[in-house]
């Protein structure tokens, strides 16, 4: 598996990189709050915000194939949830803002998993007194379990001579969704499981 995949260019050497944890935390998060609150009205907000991170983007030494293609791989989540406003009356506005909001919180978070080492921020979450149960379990051990069971399904289908096409990819990705669901909630029971026999309250 490779556990890098969340924070592949987190631990080059940049003015970003080298700024706090935290301080780059809370400033995310603060950004994708306000993204959320500023209604689509006020276009120049956006294009100074998407400037913004561009700036960061630059100054962060990140490949720029590599944000692109990150940012595009979950795009059509986004793409997804804003085309079903176009069935509603004024959809084309909500379109317009569901996307650039998306869009523009998605790339903040990018920037942020790349800038920062993803322990880094587990730690600054036992900082600010996260459950523990929540920072050791579910947010990092779990989540790289079902990265790994996900690179596993993928090989499996490879390994079945799998030939991608247009309809196809889309068929797979909805095949491996729907196994990572049940696998994952099976995986849970049986942690939990094993946790309350260990004595875990």
């Amino acid at each position: 598996m490779r556990h890098d995949f969340l924070d592949r260019y987190s631990r080059l050497s940049s003015p970003i990189h080298r700024l706090p944890a935290g301080v780059k935390l809370a400033f995310s998060c603060a950004l994708v709050v306000t993204i959320m609150s500023v209604p689509l009205t006020s276009p120049g907000f956006y294009v100074v915000v998407a400037l913004g991170l561009l700036m960061v983007a630059m100054l962060s030494g990140i490949p720029a194939f590599f944000l692109v293609r990150r940012l595009l791989f979950l795009e059509p989540f986004v793409l997804g949830i804003a085309l079903l406003s176009l069935l509603r009356a004024g959809g084309v506005t909500v379109f317009l803002a569901i996307l650039a909001k998306s869009t523009l919180s998605l790339f903040t978070m990018i920037l942020l998993s790349n800038t920062t080492p993803f322990s880094r921020i587990l730690n600054v979450l036992r900082t600010l007194r996260t459950p523990a149960l929540m920072v050791t379990v579910l947010m990092y051990r779990y989540l790289f379990v079902l990265i790994d069971e996900a690179e596993r399904m993928s090989r499996a289908r490879a390994s079945r001579t799998f030939v991608p096409g247009r309809v196809r990819v889309w068929t797979s990705a909805a095949s491996v969704i729907s196994q990572m669901f049940i696998r994952s909630s099976e995986r849970a029971e049986r942690i939990y499981a094993a946790m309350i026999a260990r004595g875990w309250q």
